[in-house]
């Protein structure tokens, strides 16, 4: 099993950038598609974006299209999330999470992945 840890949240101004990390250890990394997730207070989680194993496939909903980007870097066991002109409807806690299968990753909404992170707090506020 792989474990999970995020970083660089933080408090931002409306239309200022974050870059989470996610730092990966145990199990083989590059065995993993990788997500982002969030979920803000009285709201159920959504779905930020995903990557696949090899980093050659990423997917985004229309919610962050544009300003966010999800990167990883398998000989750093690490994946980013660049979040750029955020807004105070961004402000969330941030999760990441893993899966062997891309797809799962995409379109389960979260449920079923393989591993989770405890997560970060991204607050968008002036």
């Amino acid at each position: 099993q792989v474990q999970l840890v995020e970083s660089g949240g933080g408090l931002v101004q409306p239309g200022g950038s974050l870059r989470l990390s996610c730092a990966a250890s145990g199990r083989t990394f590059s065995s993993y598609a990788m997500g982002w997730f969030r979920q803000a207070p009285g709201k159920e989680r959504e779905f930020v974006a995903a990557i696949n194993r090899s980093g050659t496939n990423t997917y985004y909903p229309d919610s962050v299209k544009g300003r966010f980007t999800i990167s990883r870097d398998n000989a750093k066991n690490t994946v980013w999330l660049q979040m750029n002109s955020l807004k105070p409807e961004d402000t969330a806690i941030y999760y990441c999470a893993a899966d062997t299968v891309y797809l799962a990753v995409v379109t389960s909404g979260g449920y079923g992945m393989d591993a989770w992170g405890k997560g970060t707090l991204v607050t968008v506020s002036s």
